[in-house]
């Protein structure tokens, strides 16, 4: 049924969440896995704003590698990641038209905090966005 998924992570609690469904799904269906880490600019000064973003690189690679381990010790066979930079949602969906992905597994709050209520959430706009099924994980049950 899925040949690719794809679970974007910013290393969350729910981002592990969605990871660890992702990596039942593609175990499952023995899909490849893509893990992705998206950073959005700050917006600050030049000199400000580039070390806030190369530590939310840091983060990101952090979250990718963790993401990546977990599907070589469950034995999903292809499993890469990456971080890119830009517009999460657009990024995201742009990484599933692109890579041929079937399914987006993805938790349904991150580390964005109060941006979500004030902007609208990732995972709200890459469900009406993404041209695939987009499987959306809390933190926990009662999420």
């Amino acid at each position: 049924m899925y040949d690719s998924i794809l679970v974007p992570t910013d290393g969350s609690d729910t981002a592990q969440a969605a990871v660890e469904h992702a990596l039942d799904h593609a175990k499952r269906y023995n899909a490849a896995l893509h893990t992705l880490s998206v950073v959005e600019k700050p917006p600050m000064d030049e000199a400000a704003g580039q070390k806030v973003l190369e530590s939310l690189e840091k983060t990101g690679e952090r979250a990718i590698q963790d993401a990546v381990d977990a599907a070589e010790a469950t034995n999903i066979g292809a499993a890469e990641g990456g971080v890119a930079t830009g517009s999460p949602y657009q990024v995201i969906v742009k990484h599933v038209e692109t890579n041929g992905i079937d399914l987006v597994v993805m938790g349904t709050h991150g580390r964005s905090g109060l941006d979500r209520y004030l902007l609208g959430s990732v995972t709200e706009k890459a469900v009406r966005s993404a041209p695939v099924p987009v499987l959306t994980v809390g933190a926990d049950p009662g999420d």
